[in-house]
């Protein structure tokens, strides 16, 4: 390896591990059912659409996306309407069964603002949209792209 390629290799994040140490992964529970574990003893049920009580894998897609844009802006709200303060964020859009992904997602931002003065609200409006542009690493990465790497362990 010459130099340079390694002080690329030096500079290039490490895929191979999460924040904190922290571990993901799924087990398979039944035919296209699987339960998605975090060592921080977090469980969701991921299942096929026709399933109850789960989410499939694009859902929980578009509800990281809608939950990342609430963790980037939450101190803006909480220092400009109170830590009391409700907001929904919905997230739609359809998946390309052609080209199976999702071309486009939708997000709706749901925030009572009418107690603000029209300065104030536009000031607010501005700094959500620069938190969750700036901050959202779900969405930043969707906008991007993302390079993955799957290995089969047993492969090798």
């Amino acid at each position: 390896m010459t130099t340079q390629q390694q002080a690329a290799a030096d500079a290039a994040p490490d895929i191979t591990k999460n924040a904190d140490g922290t571990q993901l992964w799924v087990e398979r529970t039944g035919v296209r059912e699987y339960v998605g574990h975090s060592s921080r003893g977090g469980e969701v049920r991921l299942a096929d659409i026709s399933q109850p009580g789960a989410f499939t894998p694009g859902e929980l897609m578009k509800i990281a996306l809608a939950a990342c844009s609430g963790f980037a802006t939450d101190q803006a709200v909480r220092r400009r309407l109170g830590d009391d303060a409700a907001v929904t964020i919905r997230v739609t859009g359809l998946a390309d069964e052609a080209s199976d992904r999702y071309p486009a997602l939708a997000e709706t931002f749901e925030v009572d603002l009418s107690g603000l003065e029209p300065a104030e609200r536009d000031r607010l409006l501005t700094v959500l949209h620069r938190a969750i542009d700036e901050h959202c690493t779900v969405g930043n990465t969707l906008k991007a792209g993302a390079d993955v790497q799957l290995t089969i362990a047993g492969e090798r």
